[in-house]
């Protein structure tokens, strides 16, 4: 498939890494000899689909460029536009490459066992960092979850990895304008597993849906199983429901340590207003000393970097590393079929624990719900 897509200007398009509904994601390198005026590391991630197809990664691009600052958040290096020999034109997003995998694939390598605790406490203060991040830039993820979080290596001994967010296909800014439509062109954004009650009752999604997904993500962590892990096995729309019930609340699960269990009390709160913010949990002493073990890796790093740089720079950055393909695309624009715009807070609620559910069963149903509900699986 990466010859049908070809290669850029300065890169070599290696083998398929990812597939999904926005395109398919492979591992690039750089051409040899290195090109001149050419700004980017020696390996990347290239998310791909025909121009004529590319809305959501275009959308992305641009979420990407209004977040990008911090070493939490997956690096976009730029965009691009290759044409195949046969076939229509394609559009690149090159991305830096996550050589850890997905968090996903680490919960899925324990083999339905917990996540050391260490390990547990490290990815969530690098993926609180980033959401901190995103929610001052005035942007909402919608899709927080194992799949979206990639480990890049630090320096150091130990092999110890930084959790960064990636894929933001589906993020929104947190206070966008309210467009009046019929109630069918109102979509749900996000996986139904990681979704907060009030996304599913009001179609609201604001920055405590993404603290919500974080406690559903930290839970899997901790225990292997998903949030709402049942001994019934539940459907898409059926797992909406539950989450929908306001006498429903997940349980907090045993086996894990007291300040763990109040961090996911933290999180889990039905009512979003009582739901703690990215802020608020950097605090929390489920994390204490954490930060600082961090960000003195991150700066370690850093200084690597510098004395031996992985980026072939040479006088000038490429035309490609940053420049704007489309621009007519705007993340406040909503009229795409596949996304929405929201409303207000519910008033409803109380406080949430933790439960149970398969995700395989809720993705081979998802042709369940209804056409106007926009859904990851």
């Amino acid at each position: 498939m990466g010859s049908t897509f070809g290669d850029g200007e300065s890169w070599v398009r290696g083998p398929l890494i990812g597939k999904g509904g926005f395109g398919s994601v492979f591992l690039a390198t750089l051409k040899k000899p290195k090109p001149r005026f050419v700004c980017f590391p020696s390996t990347m991630a290239v998310k791909s689909a025909e121009v004529s197809v590319s809305g959501s990664l275009q959308k992305e691009k641009e979420v990407l460029d209004n977040v990008k600052g911090s070493p939490y958040v997956i690096n976009c290096l730029g965009e691009e536009i290759t044409t195949p020999e046969k076939g229509e034109m394609v559009y690149n997003l090159l991305l830096e490459y996550a050589s850890g995998g997905t968090l996903a694939d680490s919960i899925e390598k324990s083999h339905g066992c917990r996540l050391p605790e260490t390990d547990v406490k490290r990815y969530t203060w690098s993926i609180l960092k980033g959401l901190g991040h995103i929610h001052d830039r005035g942007f909402v993820h919608c899709d927080l979850k194992p799949e979206n979080v990639l480990l890049v290596p630090t320096i150091g001994p130990g092999g110890n990895f930084v959790a960064k967010i990636g894929d933001f296909g589906l993020a929104k800014r947190s206070a966008q304008k309210k467009k009046r439509r019929m109630d069918l062109d109102f979509y749900l954004r996000g996986t139904p597993l990681y979704m907060a009650p009030e996304a599913v009752i009001e179609n609201v999604q604001k920055p405590p849906c993404d603290i919500w997904a974080l406690g559903c993500l930290v839970c899997e962590m901790l225990t292997g199983k998903s949030p709402w892990d049942r001994e019934e096995e539940l459907n898409a729309e059926e797992l909406l429901q539950l989450i929908g019930d306001e006498r429903e609340v997940p349980k907090i699960p045993n086996g894990v340590s007291d300040e763990a269990k109040s961090f996911l009390k933290s999180c889990l709160v039905r009512k979003p207003i009582y739901r703690f913010t990215a802020e608020m949990l950097m605090d929390h002493p489920f994390l204490t000393g954490i930060g600082y073990q961090l960000e003195d890796e991150y700066m370690k790093k850093e200084e690597h970097e510098v004395a031996s740089p992985s980026v072939s720079c040479n006088e000038t950055d490429s035309e490609f590393s940053g420049s704007s393909i489309c621009s007519s695309f705007s993340v406040d624009d909503d009229d795409d079929s596949t996304l929405s715009k929201l409303s207000s807070w519910p008033e409803d609620g109380e406080n949430s624990e933790v439960q149970k559910s398969d995700k395989k069963p809720f993705a081979a149903s998802l042709n369940t719900l209804p056409s106007t509900i926009l859904l990851r699986v």
